[in-house]
């Protein structure tokens, strides 16, 4: 029996050195961790089962019969997060390349087939060359499997992609279609096609960072939610995501212990917005001073920086948040912002996380490039994310809502459950000055009667009056006690039942 034993061990000691000990050593002088490593990292200590140690490749072209490492360039599994389970693969740089082959992908399916059956995130990590050229189709059809078992995840249970290294070609969408993809600067890169193949076709000079480096796809393209220094920040950044996340979409996010004060007073925030309309000032205050302890995960930090999506906790629980960002194009919604938005509601929407709305909008940034790149379409995203929304749905107007930006920014009229305002906030369809402009039109030659127009117009709607004796804001609410009320209302929604009319899905205009 011990020689037995001492043969399963033997194998697997060779299954946990991958590609071998200077392929290993290769991995590290780039500064990256191995598939292990990073398990190791992301889940709690010891938690970790794997699955399929000894899963070898079947192809007998070109050599490959020659070499058959035990796993096949990926190491699967299930383990814990701070005590929740969690299931995982990691890619292995080491063993040909991280290249996905047939049982490759087999054993990826795998775990995404038990995450479902089971009700549990997925989390991936990628590192890898891409499709295995030896196996030529089989590998495609593999990717195919994975994609479709991503598409039949999404908004089931939460999919987390960590790019930990090279992902290219067909490889990258398996990444996009997961809940939030995550980037290592200088060491991943995500692109359909690499610099060669874009040199050869369009003569574009670029590098592989350029191309497709976690600068890129964190500012420009938006493909990732946030990159980090180092794979060891990155996973552990992934362990306090998870934290705020439910396991599927059955289940609700962890409740926390907390120690803050639901009530806790917050003077400052009464003078948080400045004397002039036109002032900036910095959203991320009044998110600070809203969660418990100050705490807040944001999503997207570096794109569409108008606007601001992150989770926080109120009183131990999950909350999303969306607020417009004054700092930035004056907190006007465009493009980028709206689309950024709305795949955060959706995302919430889907996995019944609370949806808190902090609103200061002067309206849809104007221009040829905006009408020209469809924000007509682009905004009905963000509309449309909201209108569809059944979770809580709390929003807090502090400065600007004009126009059909008020509306889009979960008015009452898509069915907000609480909508606050502070004395500060001015609800109109445009600014007084526009809006005078446009009434008295005939005046314009007469500086002293527009200026007094423009003063009565103030005087009459820049307030949030007019649209609470509508009904259309619940309660005009003092700065300083937001904390407290918006905490009170997400309480008294916990059992909100609401249901959207039967059909197969919506057609959201893509």
């Amino acid at each position: 029996m011990k020689d037995i034993q001492q043969v399963l061990e033997d194998r697997r000691d060779a299954a946990r050195m991958g590609g071998g000990a200077h392929r290993i050593e290769a991995q590290h002088s780039k500064g990256k961790l191995t598939a292990r490593e990073r398990i190791e990292l992301l889940l709690d200590e010891d938690s970790f089962e794997e699955f399929d140690m000894f899963k070898a490749h079947r192809c007998t072209d070109f050599g490959m019969e020659k070499s058959h490492p035990a796993g096949d360039g990926v190491v699967t599994g299930w383990g814990t997060i701070n005590g929740r389970m969690v299931y995982v693969f990691s890619q292995d740089f080491t063993v040909f390349g991280g290249s996905l082959s047939e049982t490759h992908a087999e054993k990826i399916c795998k775990i995404m087939d038990m995450a479902m059956q089971n009700g549990a995130p997925v989390i991936g990590i990628n590192d890898s060359g891409g499709a295995r050229i030896q196996e030529g189709v089989a590998s495609l059809a593999g990717y195919a499997e994975v994609f479709q078992r991503n598409i039949m995840a999404s908004g089931v249970i939460p999919q987390i992609s960590l790019i930990m290294g090279p992902c290219a070609g067909g490889a990258v969408y398996s990444p996009a279609m997961t809940d939030f993809i995550f980037m290592v600067k200088d060491s991943s890169y995500m692109f359909v096609t690499g610099p060669d193949v874009v040199k050869t076709v369009t003569n574009e000079q670029v590098t592989a960072e350029e191309l497709g480096g976690a600068g890129t796809h964190t500012r420009k393209s938006s493909v990732a939610d946030g990159a980090f220094e180092n794979d060891v920040e990155a996973l552990a950044e992934v362990r306090r995501l998870v934290d705020f996340l439910p396991l599927n979409n059955r289940g609700k996010a962890p409740v926390r212990p907390f120690f803050d004060e639901p009530g806790r007073v917050e003077e400052s925030l009464d003078t948080l917005i400045p004397d002039n309309a036109n002032t900036p000032y910095d959203m991320k205050e009044l998110i600070e001073k809203l969660a418990d302890e100050g705490d807040y995960f944001e999503i997207q930090q570096e794109f569409a920086r108008n606007i601001i999506t992150a989770f926080i906790r109120l009183e131990g629980q999950t909350v999303g948040v969306v607020a417009n960002q004054p700092m930035v194009l004056a907190g006007c919604l465009d493009i980028d912002s709206s689309r950024k938005a709305a795949r955060f509601v959706r995302f919430c929407d889907a996995f019944e996380i609370p949806i808190l709305t902090l609103v200061d909008v002067p309206g849809f940034l104007p221009g040829t490039s905006q009408e020209y790149g469809g924000v007509i379409k682009h905004g009905a995203k963000l509309l449309f994310a909201y209108g569809e929304a059944t979770v809580p749905k709390v929003t807090v107007i502090t400065r600007k809502a004009y126009g059909g930006a008020y509306d889009v920014m979960a008015s009452k009229h898509l069915r907000g459950d609480f909508n606050y305002a502070w004395p500060t906030a001015e609800i109109a369809v445009m600014g007084a000055k526009g809006a005078t402009e446009i009434i008295h039109r005939a005046d314009l030659a007469d500086a002293g009667k527009i200026a007094a127009h423009t003063a009565d117009y103030e005087k009459r709607f820049a307030n949030p009056f007019v649209a609470a004796e509508r009904g259309f804001i619940d309660e005009v609410i003092t700065p300083r006690s937001t904390r407290l009320r918006v905490s009170r209302a997400f309480a008294s929604l916990r059992n909100k039942k609401l249901c959207n009319p039967w059909k197969k899905h919506d057609n959201i205009p893509l």
